[in-house]
């Protein structure tokens, strides 16, 4: 190994360890952004010291240079562009996009790994079976990530979209990998080995999130992440990569521990949720005075709203993804501290699985530099419930249905932010349309819940301008 070599592979094992440091460092708001600035740097100078070992080498022609910086450009410019432009509401959706551009990008290492090969016949079992496998995982999470992207955009239906067939179709699909597998180990120079593999596993990508329902988004979300991550690591034991192997790998655990953790928030299998078919996305409103639970309601003003929260002792922020499509946290952060100036002790429940991603209140909440001591997680927030003058849900809606207590509908079983036992509960919401499970919520018509319908900016505006005038 010469001077440039050596050097480079100790880089990798700095970044590497950078890697692991970061990811510690996310396990708490207050050092998150800490832990994401350090994984970043560490990525950018893996790359650097890259593309100084490829320099070295010789192994680029001009064109190829030409490429790589233009790609370089292009790809950093896109996404410092999303990261600045994309609104909060978007962001799952660009979580989605992210994951199917590193489960592609790894994907096509591998593809371009076994055919530009100079013996291709000659690749042992130790890069055609890697290769293999990354083609497969790669190629799933690319159009899997894709429609995930689209069904939350609306482009595609949030409702679970099945056919005649489909289930026998995910079964069969998944077992052609392990024929593709065995054939492209056996034969590493077979092209239509290659190009079947891949296209089968784009197909089985798509059948495999069409069924899946918006409920379950933010589980297939954390899903896809991971299977990024192993597609990653597959592509850097193509490239005999160290530190992608790690990268890879702390991407794939992390993000298979998160996906533990909110089906657990739903209480179901990780199987469950592939099975698909539950969840039916964004429902219509139903129409006012339709039916019994309409009649039922007892709607507010901003000022019935206000008094109970100006003499509260205790109130409950509950957010939900109605917070996130009005973009409403820094009025609702605003309405807390005056809140908390007047001395009435303010908290938010924040449910696991509230909003269309892991994590997405947290980051909302983040954003309006909501102090992370108010936040408490389900357990902590629902043993809170019973001692609040008030609970203020804004745009949460399954997560809060008592109905998740009984058996037999579609959310039964699925723990719950215990908002009815608080001593009063107002709901902020533009009408009574269902959440993404597609029934009521019995939450609204509790004698002890009152309805502010209003835009949620808009409302909790109001709600800041009246609870203003009272304790001014």
């Amino acid at each position: 190994m010469d001077t440039v070599s050596n050097a480079v592979h100790y880089i990798f094992l700095g970044a590497a360890a950078c890697f692991v440091l970061g990811l510690h460092l996310m396990n708490h708001p207050r050092t998150a952004r800490r832990g994401n600035t350090l994984s970043a740097a560490a990525m950018a100078v893996a790359i650097g010291a890259t593309v100084w070992l490829v320099a070295d080498q010789g192994r680029i022609s001009s064109t190829g240079w030409v490429v790589l910086v233009c790609g370089g450009l292009v790809g950093a410019t896109l996404g410092l562009w999303a990261a600045r432009e994309v609104r909060m509401t978007a962001m799952p959706q660009l979580v989605s996009l992210f994951n199917a551009v590193g489960g592609g990008a790894a994907a096509l290492i591998a593809v371009n790994d076994l055919l530009q090969a100079d013996d291709p016949a000659a690749l042992g079992a130790r890069v055609s079976l890697p290769g293999a496998l990354d083609i497969v995982i790669g190629a799933v999470t690319f159009s899997g990530s894709l429609v995930a992207a689209g069904k939350l955009q609306g482009i595609v239906s949030g409702a679970p979209v099945t056919f005649p067939g489909a289930r026998l179709l995910n079964v069969l699909l998944p077992a052609s990998f392990a024929v593709g597998t065995v054939w492209l180990v056996l034969a590493p120079d077979s092209r239509a080995a290659v190009y079947g593999l891949g296209a089968v596993a784009l197909l089985f990508g798509v059948t495999m999130v069409l069924p899946i329902g918006g409920a379950d988004m933010p589980v297939v979300i954390a899903l896809l992440n991971a299977f990024t991550g192993s597609a990653v690591a597959m592509a850097g034991f193509v490239l005999d990569e160290t530190a992608l192997i790690i990268a890879g790998m702390l991407v794939s655990s992390s993000g298979g521990i998160l996906t533990k953790l909110m089906a657990d928030a739903m209480n179901r299998s990780i199987a469950n949720v592939v099975v698909g078919g539950f969840g039916t996305g964004d429902s219509v409103p139903a129409a006012s005075g339709a039916g019994e639970v309409v009649a039922q309601v007892r709607s507010l003003s901003a000022d019935d709203v206000a008094i109970q929260l100006a003499y509260a002792g205790k109130v409950v922020f509950v957010p939900g993804y109605g917070l996130a499509a009005a973009q409403a946290q820094h009025e609702l952060g605003a309405l807390a501290e005056l809140l908390t100036a007047h001395g009435v002790n303010v908290s938010y429940a924040v449910h696991p699985v509230a909003g269309r991603m892991p994590g997405h209140m947290n980051v909302l909440l983040a954003e309006a530099n909501v102090p992370y001591t108010q936040l408490k997680e389900m357990d902590e927030a629902n043993a809170e419930f019973a001692q609040a003058d008030v609970a203020l849900v804004v745009g949460a809606n399954d997560v809060t249905n008592p109905m998740a207590r009984r058996p037999g509908n579609a959310i039964s079983g699925m723990p719950i932010l215990d908002v009815d036992k608080a001593k009063s509960v107002v709901v902020i919401k533009r009408s009574m349309g269902q959440g993404y499970a597609g029934i009521d919520n019995e939450l609204y018509t509790d004698p002890k819940t009152g309805m502010f319908f209003t835009d949620a900016k808009k409302g909790l505006a109001e709600l800041k301008a009246a609870v203003g005038e009272f304790v001014g």
